[in-house]
């Protein structure tokens, strides 16, 4: 048997074992959300239900933290794209030292704990008499957020030719319309992939949010509550609804992309 041959065999096992590392966990956790059992389990199997999904729905806590989520992830979104983007286009221009000092204070944040984040924003605001809540995990969130941001418009940036920016300055087209029809329709990928990734850094927060949430619960913080008093399968449920949700998501961008492919090469056919 040749090293090649023993190669692609170690390759393939190396495959398989990693799908099924990635798979297997969401497996079970999807599948404790139909056994009728209340510890989140497959076994023992106490037959197929459906009632936690209802239970889901039932609890008004939970309901809460989901609106509370999606409502700072929205917040999230909306600050972060425009001051990543922003960022990453005045770091674009720059050259010497001022743009490693900028790059470094926009990259700070990054590398900062979630809880120093969350403290030092809670500490800040309220020297301005700014009480806890989710106004403040928005702006926790968005301090490092926008970080992610920055780093993915500035990859894609990369790839965009200056000279563009010149000929169309040349032909007398204000700095405005320039980055409207030229610059900003080369980033919309950049853009609308680091804005889905802010979306989920936000949802998936704990850290930040707890220090500054408040009163208020989001579902990391109401997960981390019932991690000591006692989780059931509700929780599972969820589970199983939000993956059902990313890969219906996933489903439709693939559609769409090899639409938008198709018709690109239609003309050339």
């Amino acid at each position: 048997m040749t090293s090649n041959r023993l190669s692609k065999i170690f390759l393939n096992i190396y495959g398989i074992l990693f799908i099924a590392y990635l798979l297997v966990p969401l497996a079970v956790m999807g599948g404790a959300a139909f056994n009728d059992s209340k510890f989140p389990s497959i076994l023992p199997w106490k037959g197929f239900t459906l009632h936690w999904f209802v239970d889901l729905f039932q609890d008004s806590e939970m309901m809460g933290a989901i609106v509370n989520t999606l409502w700072v992830a929205a917040a999230v979104v909306l600050l972060a794209v425009p001051i990543g983007t922003a960022a990453a286009v005045l770091l674009n221009s720059l050259a010497g030292r001022s743009r490693t000092i900028l790059y470094a204070v926009m990259i700070a944040p990054v590398l900062t704990p979630g809880a120093v984040i969350g403290i030092s924003t809670l500490l800040f605001w309220f020297k301005f008499h700014v009480p806890a809540g989710l106004h403040l995990s928005i702006l926790g969130q968005t301090s490092f957020i926008a970080s992610y941001v920055m780093l993915m418009v500035l990859a894609r940036l990369q790839s965009f030719d200056g000279a563009l920016e010149e000929a169309a300055l040349d032909l007398g087209a204000s700095h405005g319309q320039m980055l409207r029809r030229i610059l900003l329709p080369h980033l919309y990928p950049a853009i609308f992939t680091s804005a889905v990734l802010a979306f989920f850094q936000s949802v998936e927060n704990f850290n930040t949010t707890q220090f500054t949430r408040g009163a208020q619960t989001t579902l990391t913080v109401y997960f981390g509550s019932k991690g000591r008093s006692g989780i059931t399968p509700t929780i599972n449920a969820l589970a199983v609804i939000l993956i059902g949700i990313t890969l219906l998501g996933a489903v439709a961008f693939e559609v769409k992309r090899r639409r938008d492919a198709a018709r690109m090469q239609a003309p050339l056919a």
